[in-house]
């Protein structure tokens, strides 16, 4: 019985990382989460890390080795899951919009450095961002600032593209924002099927951006724009 459970939930696993499910367009994070400082999350992460090291066989007296725990536990805490903190997230200070822009502006070729929580490898690739102001524009780095702090967690891309949508629907007061990411999981190029040539598209349209087709198309056009600068 108990072999039997351990079988149909390796099975689970396995067909969840290979599918890239997502459960929710939240992060699933604990209630007591943020109960643990900083430096009390590296000291454990640094632990388990050494364990880790020492279970595959790794030598940890070595000099190479000696710091590495410690490197890792910092790496996580502080830059490549630094968006699982609420304080870090930027602050999306609006404007009005004097000038009465009334057509779609977009934030293309943002630089999506993100890491997939099904096996902790990372996610490389590009996000492009659209919006229709409804009377409040944002600062045009507030848009890459918002893609990096939701990118700096364990994540799945489908969230990660709806969380950045919701995000700016909410700052701008309009549900007209759209974002298409274009990124190469690892977990498909380095392990697996180590497929190095594909990658995987994303979207998600809010408000025109889906009822109007035409939109849609000329937000995917401004994409394709070459604005490569030598």
């Amino acid at each position: 019985m108990f072999e039997s459970n351990n079988h149909k939930i390796k099975e689970m696993i396995d067909e969840i990382g290979d599918n890239h499910i997502s459960t929710s367009a939240k992060t699933p994070l604990r209630e007591d989460a943020f109960q643990l400082s900083d430096e009390e999350k590296i000291e454990s992460i640094q632990k388990n890390v050494a364990k880790i090291l020492h279970t595959l066989g790794m030598d940890m007296t070595d000099d190479s080795l000696k710091g590495t725990p410690l490197r890792v536990a910092k790496m996580y805490v502080k830059e490549i899951f630094d968006g699982l903190h609420p304080e870090t997230r930027p602050k999306l200070s609006t404007f009005d919009n004097n000038y009465k822009y009334a057509e779609m502006l977009v934030e293309k070729n943002i630089t999506v450095y993100s890491t997939c929580e099904h096996h902790l490898l990372p996610i490389v690739g590009r996000a492009h961002v659209a919006y229709i102001s409804k009377g409040k524009v944002i600062g045009l780095s507030k848009m890459n600032r918002i893609v990096d702090y939701f990118a700096k967690r364990p994540q799945v891309q489908e969230r990660l593209t709806m969380q950045i949508v919701q995000s700016l629907q909410e700052a701008l007061g309009t549900d007209d924002v759209a974002c298409v990411i274009d990124a190469k999981h690892l977990c498909v190029n380095s392990r697996g099927i180590h497929d190095i040539s594909s990658s995987t598209v994303t979207a998600e349209y809010g408000g025109k951006f889906k009822e109007d087709n035409n939109l849609k198309s000329e937000f995917l056009q401004y994409i394709k724009l070459d604005t490569e600068f030598e």
